[in-house]
């Protein structure tokens, strides 16, 4: 079967496909438009993707050949896993191993606001460092303050258990379920969507995203936290609608904000939230470790192999497609 890989990726991957006899294309180009990307896809078997390329109906339609598709993301919102599934074409996907890399990155940015170690770093580096005002853009402490995770699933777990370990920070969360390991191993709390709202000090978000959460945090959400909150986004821009955070933030509603995500990516760098002492903003490097990264290489491989086997992906995001 022949493989269409968009992007290179670390070459454990590579190696894996190759090895198990699967053909494997890289372009030369690999910043490719929309219809470029569509030319190619039409001509494989089996697609591992990078990036977030739309596989909706209509791309199901123009491209008739695939078979399987292997996402170099945990996340697949931008999957119609509905229609994947009636054309019984399998999603692979690459849960658990970016889990703590991903932590450590929503790790880092809500300890990087409370400090304003950003803004702090850009003033040292344009020669700002004047002498010592015991007022001047203060952070705040994070010991035994409440965490609030919307999502608490693999990558959440791995946040609170920082925050928890590091800080004594009080667990609360908000899930479709209740998650037993983290209340027993954390005395992590359920709580209600406007508990969470109106109890965390840092609210963290690490919940798959769909649709009809478009913009869920926005005016009326941000209105309702501690005006000393901190918002800390890895998951998807999309949870986010960014004006109002950003009135927020400027009005004093919450006291700042951690973004590895954004709406929509890449953000502009006349944003102005990136003015803003009490703000911090990454590429999106959630899962930009070498570990992390080999860890999806091999998992997408292995889906793409299994598939060519006739076995089942081992992460699959639409099993149902089993049945």
């Amino acid at each position: 079967m022949k493989v269409f890989l968009n992007k290179r990726i670390p070459e454990i991957g590579i190696t894996i496909m190759k090895e198990n006899g699967l053909e494997v294309f890289i372009p030369e180009n690999d910043k490719l438009s929309t219809e470029e990307w569509l030319q190619y896809c039409q001509d494989f078997d089996l697609i591992l993707n990078v990036g977030f390329h739309q596989f909706d109906k209509n791309f199901f339609d123009l491209c008739p050949n695939i078979k399987a598709i292997a996402l170099f993301s945990v996340g697949f919102d931008h999957v119609d896993t509905k229609e994947a599934t009636a054309r019984k074409i399998p999603i692979g996907n690459t849960p658990d191993v970016l889990s703590v890399a991903t932590a450590e990155t929503a790790f880092l940015l809500m300890q990087s606001v409370a400090r304003r170690s950003s803004f702090y770093f850009e003033r040292v580096k344009n020669g700002e460092w004047e002498d010592f005002d015991p007022l001047f853009a203060l952070g705040q402490e994070l010991n035994g303050k409440t965490l609030g995770v919307f999502g608490l699933g693999r990558i959440g777990f791995e946040m609170a258990e920082k925050c928890k370990n590091a800080f004594g920070m009080k667990i609360i969360y908000h899930n479709r379920n209740l998650n037993e390991e983290a209340q027993r191993k954390l005395e992590a709390e359920y709580v209600s969507f406007d508990e969470l709202v109106q109890q965390s000090d840092v609210l963290s978000i690490h919940a798959n995203f769909k649709a009809e959460q478009s913009e869920l945090f926005n005016a009326k959400i941000f209105d309702k936290m501690k005006p000393n909150s901190i918002f800390i986004n890895t998951a998807r821009g999309g949870f986010q609608n960014e004006k109002d955070l950003y009135e927020a933030l400027i009005n004093n509603k919450i006291w700042g904000a951690g973004l590895d995500v954004t709406n929509p990516e890449p953000m502009i760098k006349e944003n102005p939230l990136l003015q803003l002492s009490n703000v911090c903003v990454l590429p999106h490097i959630g899962s930009a470790t070498e570990e992390a990264r080999n860890g999806m290489a091999k998992l997408a491989a292995e889906n793409l192999v299994a598939f060519s086997k006739g076995k089942k992906m081992p992460a699959c995001a639409n099993e149902e497609v089993y049945i």
